[in-house]
């Protein structure tokens, strides 16, 4: 299915790479080359868009799941195995904890991050238990919820508390208008952006919830889960990609223009040529 032609023509589900355990976090750098992560592996695995091949970027990942570029081109982790959002240094693997805790608690286990224009960072907390936690494995918190970090650092609050299990999260490349997957409730909502970071203007986007998340230069939005599975900017859907896997994590566009989409699924990645470009 695909109403509105975003895929290039004759294109087909492209394997590259296989061998892996579990792959999520897809991020592409300034040159469009992805940084992934094997997370049963604890891995960051970068993909070389030019060759094709993957080398990994670093080891002790702190069991990242989702990531995401910042404007000054550190990698922005959701480092689960402490339940912490983390910027690394993408020169010197150098790491800073930037969240481990709400309210003197620690968080459910940070899963998915976008960064604004400004700098400013909205990350979903679901909880899913992990075998690897030393911790207590009950929940810390009040609830799953979705949170905000200035771009100083100085401001970190709550901007949703009325979620099942947010998970999938993504922004428009104006910084105006945000989008999060309620996976735990089959639903996914865009909200205004406010300047000081807080959100207004909850509204249902579309019923279906989602892992990771992407959007095109259209205003498409890509959600996860069955393949991938495309709404236009009024939630209409327009087109799905199978993926035979049983679970496709995580999307971004890749390589150079943006146009190629690379997936995350299972212990294997794809890519697809696509006619759209990506905007994040």
């Amino acid at each position: 299915m695909d109403k509105n032609n975003i895929i290039a023509a004759g294109a087909k589900l492209e394997l590259l790479g296989e061998g892996f355990m579990f792959t999520e976090g897809p991020a592409p750098d300034a040159d469009g080359n992805v940084y992934f992560t094997d997370q049963p592996n604890n891995t960051i695995v970068k993909w070389d868009w030019a060759t094709g091949e993957f080398s990994v970027f670093m080891e002790d990942a702190g069991r990242s799941n989702g990531m995401y570029f910042d404007k000054s081109g550190n990698l922005i982790s959701c480092a689960d195995m402490d339940n912490e959002l983390w910027s690394i240094d993408i020169n010197t693997g150098e790491v800073t904890v930037l969240v481990d805790s709400w309210d003197g608690k620690l968080l459910n286990g940070p899963n998915d991050v976008w960064v604004r224009p400004d700098g400013g960072m909205y990350f979903t907390d679901p909880l899913y238990k992990r075998g690897y936690w030393e911790r207590d494995p009950e929940m810390q918190q009040d609830g799953e919820h979705v949170y905000f970090l200035s771009t100083d650092g100085s401001s970190f609050f709550r901007v949703d508390e009325d979620l099942v299990k947010p998970n999938g999260i993504i922004g428009t490349p104006d910084g105006r208008t945000l989008y999060v997957a309620d996976i735990g409730d089959d639903k996914t909502y865009a909200y205004d952006i406010n300047e000081d970071g807080t959100l207004s203007n909850r509204r249902l986007f579309c019923e279906l919830g989602s892992d990771g998340m992407t959007m095109d230069d259209r205003g498409n939005v890509y959600l996860t889960g069955r393949g991938v599975t495309v709404f236009d900017k009024n939630g209409e859907q327009i087109a799905h990609i199978p993926v035979d896997k049983r679970w496709t994590a995580n999307i971004c566009f890749a390589g150079p223009d943006r146009d190629m989409l690379f997936i995350t699924a299972m212990d294997e990645v794809f890519g697809i040529k696509m006619n759209v470009r990506g905007v994040n």
